[in-house]
């Protein structure tokens, strides 16, 4: 049972840490709209890249289009100029008319398609210059905001430290499976069981794993929500 007393420190240490997390995570209200319109800039800016990209990519589409057209009505203008018979030269005319105007039909969406592309590169320099200038004064409140939380700063710093020391204790397996449950029980894996219930999940334990749980041979898992088991 070695490992039950160093998956319940590893569990009290996260506990500790998230109390400070949290502490840390409340901002002052200066502190937290700045942290929002930074969250709002950062959408906008992935958001108009996506576009930009996507507007790029129709650009480099429609130019070969474009291109494949422009040839196609050179084409056609050198064969009217070599034509001389009256039935030849109308068929002629119509066949660069009808050129022109597909050529026309690409043009001008590829136009649209760069005027965007300006309006959004145009867009994204705006949102990484008010990203800047939000963004240094949020490190400048929020350094002031820490300077006034050192000991919780400090304290943060140490239970990473024990964090990767008892990590280091404990098997890979047992800690992917530590983690992955602490990301499914909002980061509670090893609970006290009291009354005969398991306090993650409140459901009652059968005698027989009762009966485990006090012989102490090998770790106990509720059998309802899979936490570990322990008697306090």
């Amino acid at each position: 049972m070695e490992n039950l007393g160093t998956l319940r420190e590893l569990q009290s240490t996260l506990d500790y840490l998230q109390t400070i997390e949290q502490a840390l995570a409340a901002l002052p209200p200066d502190l937290a709209a700045l942290a929002t319109r930074l969250k709002e800039l950062d959408k906008q800016k992935t958001d108009k890249s996506r576009s930009l990209e996507l507007a790029k990519t129709q650009i480099q589409s429609r130019t070969k289009e474009l291109a494949v057209a422009q040839k196609e009505e050179d084409r056609a203008r050198a064969a009217l100029k070599t034509t001389s018979q009256k039935l030849q030269y109308t068929a002629a005319i119509r066949d660069l008319d009808e050129k022109e105007r597909i050529k026309a039909l690409i043009a001008k969406p590829l136009m649209a398609l760069e005027e965007q592309a300006a309006a959004l590169e145009q867009a994204l320099v705006t949102i990484d210059t008010e990203l800047g200038s939000i963004q240094g004064q949020f490190d400048e409140l929020h350094a002031v905001f820490l300077a006034e939380h050192a000991n919780q700063v400090q304290g943060r710093k140490q239970l990473h430290s024990k964090l990767t020391g008892l990590e280091k204790m404990i098997s890979t397996q047992m800690l992917t499976q530590f983690h992955r449950l602490a990301g499914t029980r909002q980061g509670k894996v090893v609970v006290a069981v009291e009354n005969g219930a398991c306090t993650g999940c409140r459901v009652k334990l059968r005698g027989p794993l009762l009966h485990q749980l006090k012989e102490a041979k090998a770790l106990t898992v509720c059998e309802s929500c899979q936490r570990i088991l322990f008697l306090p």
